[in-house]
């Protein structure tokens, strides 16, 4: 697996951070190049470097926040400017905020879909247009196991979450007919920045992956064809469990577990 896309080119949204630099790593380690974009520059220029040092592989940086409507096509001409064909997109930027909803600044909410959802579609857009006329590419989504059900107080997240993987497993059908890959990674709590940029600390299970290994299993699943994939055999038979329990009641225990203090006391 860590050969599949050796001399070939990657590009890694959320590059700067958590899963997405674990996917930029095990790409680097098996010869392919990568085009890491994220909104902090600092980070992805050392991370750049760090690749290029240790595996010789080329590196490109871009930096863009993918709230801003306009950042796709913006990273695409990028790469088009560079003559670089990409033949891996990884969609992996995106973020959650834990609380109500009329808790939540709304311009949050509206980023976090523009982020989650439209920035996905749109990047997938134009780069399958070119993976389809050479007949050849792969494309990686971040999922979650917030994909499988409704999440009360991370409901925004957990919505576009399940966007992502319907989005993904149907384009895996759609792109067949062209030796075109498309796959979800549905991660369940892992070791990353995620939790404290949502504010939910103190959900943060124990028994969190790596970023490392939920990395390796998407590259994993990916070349071999799947259309989506749960990372960690717990966060699958919990998904695959909760489908025997009607989904309101999944939405209630969710409730219950989430539920914040203020709203506890009411």
């Amino acid at each position: 697996m860590n050969q599949e896309w050796k001399g070939k080119w990657a590009l890694v949204t959320g590059g700067s951070s958590g899963i997405g630099v674990a996917l930029a790593k095990q790409l680097a380690a098996g010869g392919t190049h990568v085009v890491l974009t994220a909104r902090r520059r600092e980070r992805l220029e050392e991370l750049a470097r760090t690749l290029q040092q240790s595996h010789g592989i080329r590196t490109e940086v871009v930096t863009a926040d993918l709230a801003r409507p306009e950042a796709p096509q913006e990273i695409y001409d990028f790469t088009k400017q560079k003559g670089i064909e990409i033949d891996l997109l990884i969609n992996n930027a995106g973020f959650g905020q834990y609380g109500e909803l009329t808790a939540v600044e709304t311009q949050r909410l509206l980023d976090m879909v523009q982020v989650n959802c439209a920035a996905v579609v749109h990047l997938t857009r134009l780069y399958l247009a070119d993976m389809v006329a050479r007949r050849r590419g792969d494309v990686l989504i971040l999922a979650s196991t917030a994909s499988f059900q409704a999440v009360p107080y991370i409901t925004t997240y957990a919505a576009t979450k399940a966007f992502d993987l319907l989005f993904a497993e149907g384009l895996a059908e759609e792109m067949k007919p062209y030796g075109i890959r498309v796959c979800a990674l549905c991660p369940g709590s892992t070791e990353s920045e995620f939790h404290s940029v949502a504010g939910q600390e103190k959900f943060t299970t124990k028994n969190q992956e790596t970023a490392e290994k939920v990395a390796r299993t998407g590259l994993r699943a990916l070349a071999e064809g799947k259309s989506y994939v749960i990372s960690g055999m717990g966060n699958y038979w919990g998904a695959q469990t909760q489908r025997l329990v009607p989904r309101r009641a999944v939405a209630r225990i969710a409730a219950k577990m989430f539920r914040p203090e203020k709203a506890q006391a009411k």
